[in-house]
């Protein structure tokens, strides 16, 4: 079982780069930060102050990651999700996937891992961004380096909150794509209920709507309403839910060509 899994996951992997999920993956963990890093050196007088103090890291993460939150993050899973999801749908090659000898589970479950694996590193790529934000200056400018330690522990920790906040997006995202053979219904679903989770936001029951998490993190939101409960629980819930629907649809529908 392991063995075929792990075959399955490398065919879809080399599938990927004939696809632009990949070049999606390395221009939305850069863009951001090489804006940023360009706002800064535009303003290069400011450096060597900006570098000294204790404070850089936090004050270039949160810009960061506010841009990211917002806007290309949940645009960029939409897409990639929908990209590597419908690849046989495009090619026409559902017919040859199902009659290779690997189980529908493997499949499923295959292509899930691969789109897994392209947002841990876009996620990698982004914070190797926040990093140059505050060090390219240092290293071909002569600014002083920044003073402070660059916060690796928490880094990881919001990054973990942000890769939670979006798998309510990477599951209905991979259902629909799974379920339509025209990739603009469920790139169109997705950018619809983005949009309406932005106007959900200040709305005191906004979390039903499942593409909101990553956007609640972003706001510093920990809670839900008057209970104690974390966001990401119910992210989690969404995306555990959704996946065993989308499992459930695929492995029923009659027709997978």
């Amino acid at each position: 079982m392991k063995t075929l899994f792990l075959s399955s996951f490398r065919s879809e992997w080399l599938k990927t780069r004939r696809s632009a999920a990949s070049w999606l993956v390395i221009a939305g963990g850069f863009l951001i930060p090489l804006i940023l890093l360009g706002a800064r050196l535009y303003q290069f007088e400011k450096l060597p102050t900006e570098n000294i103090h204790p404070q850089l890291w936090l004050n270039i993460s949160q810009r960061a990651w506010q841009y990211m939150s917002m806007l290309l993050l949940p645009m960029g899973v939409i897409l990639i999700t929908s990209l590597v999801t419908q690849t046989e749908f495009r090619n026409n090659t559902w017919k040859q996937v199902h009659t290779l000898p690997q189980s529908l589970t493997t499949i499923f479950t295959a292509k899930l891992a691969v789109i897994m694996v392209l947002l841990l590193q876009g996620f990698v790529l982004f914070n190797i961004g926040i990093y140059l934000i505050g060090a390219a200056p240092a290293l071909f400018s002569g600014v002083p380096y920044p003073a402070a330690e660059f916060p690796l522990q928490k880094s990881m920790q919001v990054t973990g909150r942000y890769i939670i906040g979006c798998l309510p997006i990477v599951a209905l995202q991979f259902l629909l794509s799974l379920q339509y053979r025209n990739f603009l219904i469920p790139i169109g679903a997705g950018f619809g209920l983005y949009i309406a989770s932005m106007i959900a936001l200040n709305w005191k029951h906004g979390y039903i709507m499942p593409y909101i998490y990553s956007a609640y993190t972003s706001a510093g939101r920990n809670t839900i309403g008057n209970s104690n409960t974390d966001p990401l629980v119910l992210a989690s819930a969404y995306f555990t839910g959704t996946i065993i629907l989308g499992y459930l649809l695929y492995i029923q529908k009659k027709d997978k060509a």
